[in-house]
């Protein structure tokens, strides 16, 4: 399913011409210096650098080969400085002699009676070049190892960019179609040609830099009837191309159709191109969006849709919409989640996720929307995005596009972090909030809730008015009732609240000497909760994670209350 959807994909782009996708038989390669030679093969002024900010610059080449090990499988007309020169940095000149020797033959073999003016400069540079020659390139230093490519002399594009060129190469690709026939699993296609590897998938942070493969086989025990490599998973060229050229596209720099997750790269496209799409990344990617009016338009359309609404942005709402996971595993890429929906109930599943997250009292500095990368960092150690939890990436990910309860360790995970750190803060909050009201189905508002009968939820709140006495008695302390006992408190009440009540009441008598309408107001407070404690048994001598959960919203929210104005509170 998921490599027939990108074939789809890849032949959808093909046929866009404001999509820049390589035919088959091409791909996208960083190529770092260009050599220019005239008409008669030599070379011609310094080698041109290609490079942008220090970085190689992406064009389409024939291939790129998929090379492994010790595999000497030169490219055509372009490759590394071992193969095109001669020469590498890696100490093994026998062994670069093959290459370079693998490079002539593959270009002497294609371009045999080709009529092009560039074709017989490249084969009379070939036939003159010595190896030891390129130590005189100017810059060699930064050229040894790099990729390279050529130019004729007075034209401006590459020499793979020829149509003679690019027609021989095809045609090569042809005559050596494979000669093992099967039924291709992707397109249903019989009796055609199936490779034994397919091309690398570059772009994954961790996984290698030379690229990863999603389908592959090289271990002896998964051999079966004769068949071994990629024969056991029969696709065609042309589907493992496609495919292939469709993730890498997807994982390209700067791509908009992707965001990063923890150890999860998430990839996502629509059957036809829509706003959407950069919507979908920006409220589920990494950062808040630089251009200002792309989030107002997001916001608008997620307060729309919270209303019932159907925003214009989303177009077709029955417009299909595809979500793949993909992460890191050693030299393979393994798939985290596969998700197809539809835009407009993806985004309603968004919209629903940051609806069941809000609550009242929002930092100035924190999103509105927090991404899940947000959350996930505020649930790593010391807040730092190198910490967060690469199996709860991919788990938050999928509750959240399909609408499905939130993974269990996402509330402990949330609990054990404000333990540890004893803060709350606003998305910690609502990370616990938006689990309480899809897994528990509680019914929780974004203000303080004085109606609310859970016995967690009123202790959090008496926890928060007892520290608000606290304050008041004694400002500044260095030992707070929070960073003594807000953990102990959470899990088992009916040990901890006997003391701290007790040492309320001598704050309430310092308040009553100078503000005693106010010490007032707060026993009145913890009267009233304490009643409905006694009719609930008294204190429970433990809470369950969803207890301890509902103790953190009660906190956080009469602490908001303290501090809101009361019109404020009301409207929330």
């Amino acid at each position: 399913m998921i490599l027939q959807t990108l074939n789809d994909y890849y032949i959808r782009m093909a046929d866009d011409p404001d999509v820049d996708v390589p035919p088959f038989g091409f791909g996208k390669q960083g190529v770092h210096f260009c050599l220019t030679i005239d008409r008669e093969g030599n070379l011609v002024g310094d080698p041109l650098d290609l490079r942008e900010n220090g970085k190689p610059v992406r064009i389409e080449v024939p291939g790129p080969v998929g090379r492994s090990g010790n595999t000497v499988l030169p490219n055509f007309v372009w490759d590394n400085t071992g193969y095109v020169l001669g020469i590498d940095g890696k100490g093994k000149p026998e062994r670069t002699a093959k290459t370079h020797a693998g490079f002539k033959d593959l270009a002497c073999t294609i371009l045999e009676g080709v009529d092009d003016d560039g074709v017989r400069a490249l084969l009379s540079f070939l036939e003159k070049w010595e190896p030891e020659q390129a130590e005189n390139l100017k810059g060699w230093d930064e050229i040894l190892d790099s990729f390279l490519v050529f130019r004729l002399d007075g034209e401006r594009g590459f020499l793979h960019e020829r149509p003679s060129l690019r027609e021989a190469w095809s045609k090569y690709l042809d005559s050596k179609a494979g000669t093992k026939k099967g039924k291709c699993l992707v397109t249903g296609e019989d009796d055609v040609s199936i490779p034994n590897t397919h091309a690398k998938i570059k772009g994954i942070p961790g996984a290698q830099t030379a690229g990863a493969a999603l389908v592959s086989f090289n271990i002896d025990s998964a051999e079966s009837l004769g068949k071994k490599q990629n024969q056991l998973s029969p696709i065609s060229e042309k589907a493992a191309f496609a495919y292939t050229t469709a993730l890498n596209h997807l994982l390209a720099p700067g791509s908009p159709r992707k965001v990063q997750v923890g150890d999860t790269t998430v990839l996502f496209w629509t059957e036809a191109p829509k706003e959407v799409e950069g919507l979908f990344g920006l409220a589920m990617g990494v950062r808040e969006s630089e251009d200002t009016d792309l989030a107002k338009r997001l916001g608008g359309l997620l307060s729309a849709l919270a209303s019932g609404k159907l925003p214009r942005e989303l177009g077709e709402p029955e417009t299909p919409f595809y979500v793949l996971g993909l992460s890191p595993n050693a030299a393979r890429i393994s798939v985290r989640f596969w998700h197809v929906g539809t835009v407009g109930e993806m985004f309603s599943n968004i919209s629903g996720h940051f609806q069941r997250m809000s609550l009242s009292g929002r930092p100035p500095n924190t999103p509105e929307n927090p991404s899940p990368w947000w959350i996930l960092r505020e649930l790593a150690a010391r807040q730092d995005s190198r910490n967060m939890s690469p199996l709860l990436s991919g788990q938050l990910f999928k509750s959240i596009i399909r609408n499905s309860p939130y993974p269990m360790t996402l509330l402990t995970a949330a609990i054990g972090r404000i333990r540890a750190d004893r803060n709350i803060g606003y998305i910690r909050a609502g990370i616990i909030k938006a689990v309480l009201v899809r897994n528990y189905q509680q019914e929780i508002n974004m203000a303080l809730d004085k109606e609310n009968g859970e016995i967690g939820y009123r202790l959090g709140c008496l926890f928060a008015i007892v520290e608000r006495i606290q304050e008041e008695a004694v400002p500044g302390s260095n030992a707070t009732v929070r960073d003594r006992f807000f953990s102990s408190a959470s899990a088992t009440p009916a040990r901890t609240f006997p003391v701290i009540l007790r040492n309320a009441q001598n704050g309430l008598a310092k308040i009553r000497k100078e503000k005693p309408g106010y010490a007032v107001n707060l026993d009145k407070l913890i009267q009233e909760i304490l009643s409905e404690v006694d009719s609930q048994k008294g204190f429970p001598t433990a809470l369950n994670p969803e207890k301890q959960g509902l103790f953190i919203i009660g906190y956080y929210q009469q602490r908001q209350d303290f501090f809101t104005p009361k019109q404020t509170a009301t409207e929330a």
